[in-house]
């Protein structure tokens, strides 16, 4: 068990690429919101980069590739998925010391969630469902009400990371903030302290863009 959370399978994750072909400089270019995906389920290698985007850790002293207040990591990485090569539908918690996906729920929940996002049909149809949740007491208990903000600073970083790590590999994403928090979390299987800050579906880039 892991902040609350009760894992049914565990799952390790490829490890992910520290070299790829597009520049930062390419990919900052490129970038687009992108809400129309193409088909095909992700590849667990591909899971496993943007997964590292995210959160992954880049030192031995616990260091991740998105910079946080106090090295205090409020950011908690959730993927929800229906067709995923090597793995079943569920939701899954990511966790970043192990690189490995934890099960927290069974069955394909996306189309709960994008009930709770307003109906937005891109939450759904895609090739994975990243969310970006948060605890925000490991940051206010150091810094207060100042550690609110902090944590959406996070956020933001984390996010673009997976869209530059996106773009980079072809596939595309879109930032999604309108949602209804107290649906979303308990669609997802989010323990209480855990609070949902952002949704990111990710798919093939359209053969028609």
């Amino acid at each position: 068990m892991m902040s609350g959370i009760q894992e049914m399978e565990r799952i390790a994750l490829p490890r992910p690429r520290l070299v790829g072909e597009m520049s930062v400089e390419e990919a900052l270019h490129r970038r687009r919101s992108v809400r129309e995906y193409g088909e095909g389920p992700l590849s667990m290698e591909e899971i496993s980069q943007l997964l590292w985007a995210a959160q992954g850790m880049t030192d031995p002293m616990g260091l991740r590739t998105a910079p946080s207040s106090g090295a205090l990591y409020p950011l908690e990485i959730f993927l929800a998925v229906g067709d995923m090569v090597g793995a079943p539908p569920g939701v899954y918690h990511y966790h970043p010391r192990h690189h490995e996906l934890l099960q927290v729920l069974t069955g394909d929940r996306r189309d709960a969630v994008a009930s709770a996002a307003l109906g937005q049909r891109w939450v759904r149809d895609n090739g994975a469902l990243l969310v970006i949740a948060a605890v925000f007491s490991r940051a206010t208990t150091k810094y207060g009400i100042h550690g609110h903000r902090y944590v959406h600073l996070e956020a933001g970083h984390a996010a673009q990371n997976v869209a530059l790590q996106a773009t980079a590999m072809g596939l595309a994403t879109v930032l999604v903030g309108a949602f209804e928090d107290r649906q979303t979390a308990t669609f997802l299987g989010l323990p209480a302290r855990h609070e949902p800050l952002c949704l990111m579906p990710v798919g093939r880039r359209p053969m028609t863009e």
